[in-house]
């Protein structure tokens, strides 16, 4: 979450979140090919998962706002592609190759295609937690150009470790290609009158998960 349209925590004026009845998978063939041309690209390593969010994360706000879920998947992707060399930009435009296509080290099998796996992000740590459940903490009040996951909306609050959750790949840097540089993760609990004000509920009680470089002892 950079500070961009794509941290919308907290923000006025989209109204509410209103859930589909028998919502599809796909609501259109189109959906499903992105996805599938989301699991053989993911299959090459050229990007991490964090690093491929960052695209999706720095579309320009109105073409974030104005696009459908999958959209968004389909312009990260088309971001991501051109930045590493593998399309232009003039063949994006064209809609057709215009060269000879880069042959990649992995292929993704049909085999590989029905298998749902999904990677493991622990890592063993550096050193010991900083933090334990029941200390204080307040978060930094960050303000990055690039991918984080504090939310914008967690900043420079005060809150309580409700859990070590282990120690991780640190998104900030992994979506970056600057390595998985491990950092301990917390859970992190805050009143809703903390983050929202006096005039929030304050039977309301928020938890996120945080990484240690982004916590403060309060």
């Amino acid at each position: 979450m950079t500070n961009s349209i794509h941290d919308m925590g907290g923000t006025h004026g989209f109204g509410p979140v209103v859930p589909e009845p028998n919502e599809p998978v796909f609501h259109a063939d189109w959906e499903g090919r992105v996805y599938a041309l989301q699991r053989a690209m993911g299959a090459t390593g050229l990007w991490t998962i964090d690093g491929g969010r960052a695209s999706l994360e720095n579309l320009p706000p109105l073409a974030y706002l104005a696009s459908s879920y999958y959209r968004r998947w389909f312009l990260g992707l088309e971001g991501r592609v051109v930045a590493h060399g593998l399309v232009g930009e003039d063949e994006i435009a064209a809609g057709r190759a215009l060269r000879p296509g880069i042959r990649l080290n992995r292929k993704l099998t049909l085999e590989d295609a029905k298998v749902v796996s999904y990677p493991h992000y622990e890592r063993p740590p550096p050193g010991p937690a900083h933090f334990k459940a029941g200390d204080r903490v307040r978060t930094k009040n960050i303000s990055p150009p690039t991918h984080t996951r504090l939310p914008r909306y967690a900043r420079g609050k005060l809150g309580t470790v409700e859990a070590v959750r282990g120690c991780h790949v640190f998104p900030d840097s992994a979506a970056l290609g600057a390595g998985e540089n491990p950092q301990w993760l917390y859970t992190v609990v805050f009143s809703g009158q903390e983050l929202w004000g006096d005039e929030a509920d304050p039977a309301i009680k928020v938890s996120i998960e945080a990484f240690e470089p982004y916590l403060l002892p309060a």
